[in-house]
């Protein structure tokens, strides 16, 4: 087994469950480890014997661009697509990170750690 990540991926989005997240927005950081086999890959040079980094952000992307109340079920989309579109894929953690949210206080981040495997 091998491990790719794709960390500090910055997103601009509107999830949250006040209105006002919904209108104004916030900014994200979605950090991403996949666990697969790479031992092809090393051996033959090909991006196909791999997991494309570049599709794991294009998917980050498009899942944090649909809004949702909960940060846990954005990460839970990025996993579920990650593991449809991807089958070489066997582990993967999504880390998803609201910073400076609207919670009454000065709190850098909170942040939604889930992970799957197959």
């Amino acid at each position: 087994m091998g491990i790719i990540k794709v960390n500090n991926i910055k997103l601009f989005a509107n999830h949250g469950c006040l209105s006002e997240e919904e209108k104004i927005g916030s900014e994200y950081r979605v950090d991403v480890e996949v666990k697969a086999s790479l031992k092809k890959s090393a051996k033959t040079d090909n991006l196909a014997d791999t997991v494309d980094y570049v599709h794991l952000n294009h998917i980050v992307k498009e899942e944090m661009a649909i809004r949702s109340e909960l940060l846990e079920q954005v990460a839970q989309r990025i996993l579920d697509r990650f593991f449809r579109e991807i089958r070489m894929i066997r582990r993967a953690t999504v880390s998803v990170s609201k910073i400076n949210p609207p919670i009454g206080g000065n709190v850098e981040e909170v942040v939604i750690i889930l992970t799957k495997k197959r």
